[in-house]
């Protein structure tokens, strides 16, 4: 990333950071109370190799009283008169109000930061009646979307109520990070070189970090539309990491999938060639490979085991079988409506197979039900497994009881809500995770629980099976995800940096990465393998509450409180498009089999078909790829193919089966 320290050097003297946090010269006196501390909590190893990287050696025996300690090292210093601070930001505003419409609106995006961090400042050094002044002046003057984060700011009036708060903690340990044009950072520059406003010029200074890049100054739609998350915007270098978002091939066993299929229609007579030869062709697609893919080593599998394969044969076949959908040929929809439920039901979830549904409620218990006319059972005692010849081709059906049979099940062990349940892909484990901060593994062989995993200290808002199995996601209040293996209680990847909760996660389709959405309005894309973000997105203006990924793996569909649906491509970090259509929150996303229609299903009691095949074709990849400033789809019409109502039934629940028909799972309220 460019410093435009060389390039504009007639602005030399104000110093406006455009490169993350670089090494500083520390002044004497910062040193000097550091080494205090060290030496008063007796850290004589700490003191001395700092004294020898600084450079510092003579150090007054005399230890400085913890309050000058502390001034020291406070975030905020003291700017003398706090009545100026109300008339250096109508300064500003004046400035930025004034300024050429070129550069108006990328220099508007300082007027938030400098606004929060003065009244943090006012309220650090005890002038309250100021702090609160300044709020009320122009707290109503700043955008929509950071309304609520105001009114949680307002509430801290006193510097005691600082410690701890998270909105406070977030903006006094990070830098709130701007995008601009080399020639708005420029037209500010000059600015606060005629003015020599020192209030203004330490915020800047110290918490706001600009991203400098090249071209043209962005429109007011352009900033708007990337713009709400809590610390700014995302840097471009935090989305410059190569991500995999490909397939990679699928095993031998394909070939299988394909001579059975071919077998069955020898056995039933001839069948037309055309038909054989399509079916041919899909399975030859899927052999290809993707140059995006990650290498097939890359994360670690077990072996599938021989039932697994068995799995994987079923699901190409019925795939093969599938309908392809489209403008002409729009899914069926199956809407699963749940009764009696509007204050108990949280979650539900339905197995990739179509076959089982699950459902956590605020009650701490699991139920899942049959959606077959086959009852659910359960495995026979040891005893009885003793006599089951293991050998046998039938062995699954022997091991399992039919005297036990039932419609559903109830799975008792959590000892809060249940917010989210997850099935693995061949449907005999099922994951659960509630306010009591623990993860279930349950088995749906013999209906108990195998295993509690405990790593989070606070409530898990979400749980994800891999598509593979073995591997699996949660999202916390903690303001963590992590990555765990069923085979180990401890987790396996810590993926830290969101500022507030982590409300929502999903695995890439490859398993490599993990999408996690939170209340801090910005979506991060984890590598499970180093555990480090490779991209960070922002342009939700509330918490996000559905995540969803292309069939192909390269788009991110997200959705959330804002009742946005914005779609992203992974390759670059770009936001592509913004559609608006719901009217309330939307809780589920989901792609089509075939990845050419995008489900949408929101509280307000519809369903909404959209033509993603199109979106993907107007999205030009050359433009993307070479602009900083992309076009974003906002024509919510044009990609809008039908909108589905249900009977006040709030949808919480979508999934495409295996032959694309839409399955949605809702429930009934009264109120709505």
């Amino acid at each position: 990333m460019e410093s435009t320290a060389q390039d504009i050097s007639h602005l030399s003297s104000v110093q406006i950071k455009t490169e993350p946090d670089s090494v500083e010269t520390p002044d004497r006196t910062t040193l000097l109370a550091v080494l205090q501390v060290l030496r008063k909590y007796n850290l004589k190893e700490t003191e001395e190799q700092l004294k020898k990287e600084a450079k510092v050696s003579d150090v007054p025996t005399t230890q400085g009283s913890d309050s000058e300690v502390s001034s020291v090292l406070s975030t905020y210093k003291s700017e003398g008169n706090p009545d100026l601070y109300e008339d250096a930001y109508m300064d500003l505003k004046k400035f930025v109000d004034s300024s050429l419409d070129a550069f108006k609106h990328e220099l508007g995006m300082i007027l938030y930061p400098v606004f929060v961090h003065m009244y943090l400042e006012l309220v650090y050094n005890g002038h309250e009646a100021q702090a609160i002044k300044l709020m009320e002046r122009f707290g109503k003057d700043q955008e929509h979307y950071y309304k609520e984060d105001l009114q949680r700011l307002s509430m801290v009036t006193k510097r005691d109520q600082m410690n701890g708060n998270e909105i406070t903690d977030t903006f006094r340990s990070n830098e709130f990070i701007i995008r601009m044009s080399r020639d708005t950072l420029a037209t500010l520059k000059r600015h606060l070189q005629e003015k020599k406003q020192s209030i203004i010029l330490n915020i800047i200074q110290e918490h706001l970090y600009f991203d400098m890049y090249e071209g043209v100054a962005r429109t007011k739609s352009q900033i708007d539309s990337v713009a709400g998350a809590v610390i700014g915007e995302a840097t471009r270098q935090d989305n410059k990491a190569k991500v995999y978002y490909g397939l990679p091939r699928e095993p031998d066993y394909q070939y299988a999938a394909a001579e059975d299929d071919e077998d069955t229609e020898a056995d039933g007579g001839d069948k037309p060639k055309k038909k054989k030869q399509k079916k041919e062709s899909f399975f030859n697609k899927k052999l290809k490979t993707d140059p995006n893919a990650p290498p097939m080593d890359r994360i670690p599998f077990p072996e599938l085991k021989d039932n697994d394969k068995t799995e994987k044969i079923k699901a190409l076949r019925e795939a093969s079988k599938r309908v392809n959908l489209g403008v002409d040929g729009l899914p069926s929809i199956c809407c699963y409506t749940l009764l009696n439920s509007a204050q108990s039901v949280i979650c539900a979830e339905i197995s990739d197979d179509s076959t089982i549904l699950a459902v956590g409620f605020s009650n701490s218990h699991v139920r899942v039900w049959s959606l077959l006319t086959q009852k659910l059972k359960g495995m026979k005692s040891a005893d009885q497994l003793q006599d089951i010849d293991h050998e046998a081709e039938d062995v699954w059906a022997r091991i399992m009881d039919e005297r036990n049979a039932e419609s559903s099940r109830l799975l008792y062990g959590h000892s809060g809500p249940v917010y989210n349940v997850s099935f693995s892909p061949d449907k005999t484990l099922l994951l659960s995770c509630s306010e009591d901060s623990t993860v279930r593994l349950w088995s749906l062989l013999t209906w108990t629980c195998l295993v509690a995993y405990k790593g989070h200290v606070f409530p898990v808002w979400d749980v994800k099976f891999s598509p593979q199995g073995y591997y699996f996601v949660t999202a916390s209040h903690d303001k963590t995800a992590r990555l765990w293996a069923t085979d180990h209680h401890q987790p396996l990847r810590i993926f830290s940096g969101h500022f507030a909760d982590v409300d929502k996660v999903q695995f890439h389709p490859n398993s490599n990465y993990v999408a996690t959405g939170s209340s801090d309005r910005t979506i991060r894309l984890w590598d499970c393998i180093t555990g480090n973000h490779v991209r960070v997105m922002t342009g939700h203006k509330a918490a996000i509450q559905a995540l969803s990924f292309s069939t192909e793996g390269r788009f991110l569909a997200s959705a959330g409180a804002d009742n946005r649906l914005l779609l992203w491509d992974l390759a670059h970090g770009h936001l592509l498009a913004e559609l608006a259509s719901h009217s309330a929150p939307t809780h589920c996303l989901a792609f089509s089999r075939d990845g050419t229609i995008l489900a949408s299903g929101s509280l307000d009691c519809t369903v909404k078909l959209w033509d993603f095949s199109k979106l993907a074709e107007d999205v030009s990849i050359e433009d993307v790829n070479v602009t900083h400033n992309p076009e974003i789809r906002s024509n919510t019409e044009s990609y809008l193919l039908r909108t589905y109502a249900t009977k006040s039934s709030p949808l919480i629940s979508l999934q495409f089966s295996r032959r694309n028909v839409l399955l949605a799972i809702a429930m009934f309220d009264t109120n709505q």
